[in-house]
């Protein structure tokens, strides 16, 4: 029993994965065949099952009237001339017997070689009947008996060879047909799904084309209206969000290493340069310790200047974090013009022998912006003293001021050496020097044009540097220009600050009060629970 049971399990498992195997335009075509075939085979068996009776009909009513006409026959004849052939008689479709009361065959009529199967009394009753034959079992006959005017039994059947041949004929001309209809409609279904597939079948090349790393591989679109088409739409969609997603992936997975290795040489950079100081400081305090320094207060000078240098450097580190946060600056309406005229006279006090000018070109407006003014009078400082530190005393310096459409743009040009593509690329970049000894030199930290990029990229601007060697440098900063609309937005996003800071300031206040009342509460009920000689009053 459990063999069978694994053996019918196998099999229903056979089947289940064979059918998974078959294509789909093979299904589709082979359900349509099995379906229209059904139907040819339903329809093939109604219309031979009502031809049949509609020729067994006519059958019965040709024998009901051939029996009437032979039951009326006088009896004239005998038995020996009955069996003799009569040549005035012409040829009959019928078997006729009678056989009168006493049992006696009077009359037989066959001009056939077959003879039905009748009783010895001659009577198959008054109904038609179907017998067989009594030397050829593959013919068969429609028979009945009527009684005569003298009670003679007369029986008459006729061949229904005709009408199984006339079935036959049907039966093969239907199976003819549907074949042929099963053929027509299996090559031409065959075609048509072949062809309503065929945007599968791109489908499919296109997910392979996918997978081998083509993705920007589409399908190809059809009409909406239909299945296939919205398909094709959906697909093409959520292929478009695919390589979207797969795009921000691999940019943030690219910002990431980018950010880890510029985090990477940040603090090996700042450890360097920290270093620096630290070991200079520690071996003038070695020195000092031992007693072998000669000159105290040039060793206190000199760990005073390394301690100052550190501190700079500790102040341009948290600058540069605070702009890394995302602080919010102050916004207030800074004349650029002003803060250049104040960097030159900055410049000129710190290097008298140098030619430094500033200029004004033309353009709309005035170079006016919302900004931090520390901030920008810093940007301004960090550009003049990179040109000083970096260029000869010969070198001029020109800080040129002006506006172009929305745009309020400084320039700071200086006529020294310039710099090579390699080092202007990365200019920008903290702790990086195209001179590092003399950088050093000078006292830099390498993070001056680290702050003035990120300075200037918290006022919504951007700094470019211009630039060839024995040419010169120019660093140009481009901010936006302060105009009606801009003072709208700003005040705009001004009171919408303020009035988050006031709704923020009020919920802590009255959470500071929750909590405060709270708490009187809880020391209330506690208090109430000791004994009155040792309570203390509450403080308010």
């Amino acid at each position: 029993m459990g063999g069978a049971e694994r053996d019918n399990g196998y099999v229903a498992g056979d089947v289940r994965h064979l059918r998974r195997g078959v294509p789909l335009r093979v299904g589709l075509v082979a359900a349509t065949l099995l379906l229209v075939a059904c139907g040819l085979l339903a329809s093939g068996i109604a219309v031979t099952t009502i031809m049949q009776h509609s020729l067994m009909n006519r059958v019965d009513d040709t024998l009901l009237d051939a029996s009437r006409g032979w039951a009326q026959v006088p009896r004239r004849l005998t038995t020996a001339s009955a069996d003799d052939p009569n040549p005035a008689r012409p040829p009959s479709d019928f078997y006729v017997r009678g056989i009168d009361p006493d049992g006696h065959i009077w009359m037989v009529i066959n001009d056939r070689e077959a003879e039905p199967v009748l009783p010895a009394d001659n009577d198959v009753g008054p109904e038609p009947v179907t017998v067989g034959s009594v030397d050829h079992s593959d013919v068969q006959w429609r028979a009945m008996t009527v009684r005569g005017l003298r009670g003679e039994l007369t029986t008459v059947a006729i061949d229904l060879s005709d009408v199984k041949s006339t079935m036959r004929s049907l039966v093969y001309t239907q199976v003819g047909i549907g074949a042929a209809v099963l053929l027509v409609l299996g090559i031409a279904g065959y075609a048509v799904v072949h062809r309503s597939l065929r945007p599968l079948s791109e489908v499919e090349q296109t997910a392979a084309a996918i997978a081998s790393g083509q993705l920007d591989r589409r399908v190809p679109e059809r009409d909406p209206r239909t299945e296939v088409g919205r398909l094709s739409l959906a697909l093409n969609g959520m292929l478009a969000q695919i390589q979207r997603a797969m795009a921000l992936s691999e940019s943030s997975a690219e910002k990431a290493r980018s950010s880890e290795d510029r985090m990477r040489r940040f603090i090996t950079d700042a450890s360097h340069e920290l270093r620096t100081p630290l070991t200079t400081i520690r071996g003038f305090a070695e020195l000092y310790r031992q007693g072998a320094a000669r000159d105290i207060e040039m060793l206190m000078g000199r760990i005073e200047s390394e301690s100052r240098r550190m501190g700079l450097l500790v102040e341009d580190l948290l600058l540069l974090a605070r702009l890394d946060a995302q602080r919010p600056l102050e916004r207030r309406r800074v004349d650029l013009l002003a803060l250049a005229s104040d960097a030159v006279h900055d410049a000129q006090s710190i290097a008298p022998k140098r030619a430094i000018r500033m200029e004004v070109f033309d353009g709309p407006g005035t170079p006016e912006v919302l900004g931090d003014e520390p901030r920008l009078r810093q940007v301004l400082s960090n550009l003049v003293a990179n040109a000083l530190q970096h260029t000869p005393e010969t070198a001029g310096v020109t800080i040129r001021v002006g506006t172009s459409d929305a745009t309020a743009v400084v320039e700071v040009c200086d006529e020294g050496p310039g710099m090579t593509p390699e080092d202007a690329q990365r200019v920008f970049e903290r702790f990086y020097r195209a001179d590092s000894s003399r950088a050093r030199a000078s006292g830099g930290t390498g993070l001056g044009l680290s702050i003035v990029d990120s300075l200037v990229f918290a006022h919504g601007g951007r700094v470019s540097v211009t630039t060839a060697p024995g040419h010169g440098c120019r660093f140009t900063v481009m901010l936006p220009r302060i105009t009606d609309e801009r003072l709208r937005e700003e005040q705009s996003g001004t009171d919408e600050r303020l009035r988050e800071e006031q709704t923020g300031t009020d919920e802590r206040l009255r959470e500071e009060q929750t909590g405060t009342d709270t708490g009187t509460d809880e020391r209330s009920s506690e208090e109430t629970t000791e004994p009155i000689s040792s309570a203390a009053p509450v403080r308010p």
